[in-house]
């Protein structure tokens, strides 16, 4: 049986479904498309997200509705989903993320992210309405990479997680040249803004700082990494969906790279606070790779994309909405905890 939670409706143009819909990249997609007159189905394993990580918040005069369903368990009650709304574009965010945690429990990783996943696209092949799926993957999977990595890069995956990625992706690419599956695949640096998980390392350092914890830096915080807000990431997603070729990657990156010490020193300023006096060294995360260098000409070249809010600017984003909605984030957990 499928239950939805429905919100208003109003006459819209295109029709989306977002899987994974309770993501942080996902919610601001369906954001993004609301905005932008779109019919939305959202499609997450959990209940509804909180509506402190929800930007579109109960909007008046959209045409959203929510799914609980598990692409794990339901694929039927999704493809139902698909023949009666008859989407236009569907965009799957669903994934196991945490790299150091797919050491864990690898094969929940290979589950969700890869076989779940074939499962799907390959019974949507018969779905002729689709015009385009976009997959959305991670730099992950060209490994510890050094230089400016195009989308011609070879995959080098060093985790389960990477792994379980890069097979997803290779087979919808093999599905684009055998079927013509109409696929595009994003791989994005780091994003980042409003509304983040609160085990991640933005918004847990703000919390921490607010709170008069110490943060800890694994390895010194040597580890680089391109930072790029969310609604830089969410623009390029959606404006690739209808002008992106079938059987391509595009990146979704900044070009600028920072260290995660350099990082917390940025939010310490931020906050005047000394950096010395929050920060604690602890070990190198497992197996982690060390930079990213995405080179986004490929995205810029077709669309015009750039993106548009620099880091400063988007530290203080989040700073104001941890101000604005501490009381319901101090009582949630910090922590990443995983679901089979």
């Amino acid at each position: 049986m499928l239950t939805a939670v429905l919100y208003n409706q109003s006459n819209m143009n295109g029709r989306l479904i977002v899987i994974g819909s309770n993501s942080f990249s996902g919610s601001h997609l369906i954001d993004y498309a609301l905005k932008n007159n779109n019919k939305v189905i959202g499609i997450s394993r959990s209940g509804e997200i909180h509506e402190v990580f929800r930007p579109y918040g109960t909007r008046p005069g959209t045409d959203y509705k929510f799914y609980s369903l598990d692409l794990n368990h339901h694929l039927t009650d999704i493809l139902e989903l698909v023949d009666t709304f008859k989407p236009e574009y569907i965009f799957n965010f669903a994934a196991q993320g945490m790299v150091e945690e797919s050491w864990k429990n690898p094969e929940h990783w290979y589950r969700t992210n890869f076989i779940s996943a074939v499962e799907l696209h390959n019974a949507l092949l018969k779905r002729k309405f689709l015009r385009r799926f976009i997959q959305v993957s991670t730099p992950e999977v060209y490994g510890n990479s050094s230089g400016n990595l195009t989308e011609d890069n070879c995959c080098k995956p060093s985790t389960p997680y990477a792994v379980s990625k890069a097979a997803c992706d290779l087979s919808l690419l093999a599905y684009n040249k055998k079927y013509g599956f109409p696929v595009l695949i994003t791989r994005a640096a780091n994003v980042y803004g409003p509304g983040q998980q609160l085990f991640r390392v933005i918004p847990k350092t703000i919390l921490n700082i607010k709170e008069h914890r110490k943060v800890p830096l694994h390895g010194g915080g040597r580890v680089r990494r391109s930072f790029i807000h969310i609604e830089d990431v969410v623009r390029a997603t959606y404006e690739l969906a209808e002008k992106g070729v079938p059987g391509e990657i595009y990146h979704i990156a900044s070009q600028n790279l920072i260290s995660i010490r350099e990082l917390v020193e940025r939010i310490c300023s931020r906050l005047d606070v000394d950096f010395e006096s929050y920060v604690e060294q602890s070990n190198e995360r497992d197996r982690q790779d060390n930079e990213y260098r995405l080179d986004s000409s490929k995205l810029g070249n077709l669309t015009g994309w750039k993106d548009a809010i620099d880091l400063d600017t988007g530290l203080d984003q989040v700073i104001d909405w941890i101000n604005r909605n501490y009381e319901v984030l101090a009582k949630m957990p910090r922590e990443y905890i995983h679901k089979e």
